[in-house]
């Protein structure tokens, strides 16, 4: 696995006040769904920024962009995506990268 990349997206919510329990209750199901379903998905946390009431950030690992495009296709994606839009207060900013490989 060192000489491997693999794809991460580091997606981060704005919720609106008082709506961060619905939130965490879609994007936990989303998360073990992704993990429990999707064999190409290696990570995925629900975090908290330390400070901030109504920001959830999601930090997910597949084994490449294939996997991620994967997991937008499962019967729990869509749950996610729909239930939680009407929940934020701004759209979402999403990022991609790749695992950097250490030079030899």
């Amino acid at each position: 696995m060192a000489d491997s990349t693999h794809f991460v997206v580091i997606a981060e919510f704005q919720i609106k006040p008082g709506q961060v329990p619905a939130f965490l209750a879609l994007a936990h199901n989303d998360a073990s769904e992704s993990m429990a379903n999707e064999e190409g998905c290696f990570a995925f946390d629900v975090l908290t920024p330390e400070g901030s009431e109504d920001s959830v950030v999601l930090h997910e690992v597949y084994r490449d962009r294939a996997a991620f495009e994967h997991h937008t296709t499962m019967p729990h994606y869509a749950p996610f995506k729909e239930g939680s839009a009407p929940l934020l207060a701004a759209e979402p900013e999403v990022r991609f990268f790749y695992t950097a490989v250490r030079p030899t």
